[in-house]
């Protein structure tokens, strides 16, 4: 099922979520429907706050966005596995980001319509639960990496526009009233903190 995506202003998306129980009742049909509604937003990564759930958990998958740069010349070693990175994260924790800082042009499907440089650290060591409850700890790097520290921030409340600096913020003050009020052009389903509709 496609839920809809909650819009920017709304009071989940900035909410610090609890952690999910083993018990979570209806969790392997929530992230069912969370990749489903990913995929049909476009999205390569969807955390639960974002269709109203104020629980540790976020799915990605890599592979639309492997799609997006073939048509690059030189293939971007920051892209490699991303085809097959598909996951679910349960109760995630970042032990570790090193590296280089490096600044990429991010956007997310709570504020559509918006882009910036955000800089994020190169390479993170993070642990969590898998659908299966396994326990695992994993490195990622480059573009896997990026995406995963986007949906862990969701976790704590944090949106990639709160790494902007203030002036950028202001600049964007209007566009990102508009997303709130749903005065945008949106080809999936949202629901709109201002207006409280969803749009179809």
């Amino acid at each position: 099922m496609i839920l809809p995506v909650l819009a920017y202003g709304d009071l989940i998306l900035k909410k610090e979520t609890k952690e999910v129980d083993k018990d979570y009742p209806g969790l392997e049909v929530l992230i069912q429907n969370m990749f489903e509604t990913m995929y049909e937003a476009s999205g390569v990564g969807l955390a639960a706050p974002q269709i109203g759930k104020s629980i540790r958990l976020f799915i990605v998958d890599g592979s639309p966005f492997v799609a997006e740069k073939e048509d690059d010349e030189e293939e971007d070693p920051r892209a490699k596995g991303m085809d097959s990175f598909k996951k679910v994260f349960i109760n995630p924790i970042i032990e570790e980001e090193h590296g280089e800082e490096w600044a990429f042009n991010e956007g997310c499907l709570s504020i559509p319509e918006i882009r910036e440089e955000v800089n994020r650290k190169e390479k993170i060591v993070i642990s969590y639960y898998n659908e299966n409850w396994e326990l695992k700890e994993e490195s990622y790097d480059g573009y896997s990496a990026r995406i995963i520290l986007h949906e862990y921030d969701h976790l704590d409340g944090i949106l990639f526009t709160d790494h902007l600096s203030p002036l950028k913020k202001r600049l964007l003050s209007k566009k990102l009233q508009n997303i709130s009020k749903g005065d945008i052009d949106v080809k999936y389903k949202m629901k709109f903190p201002i207006r409280k509709k969803q749009r179809k």
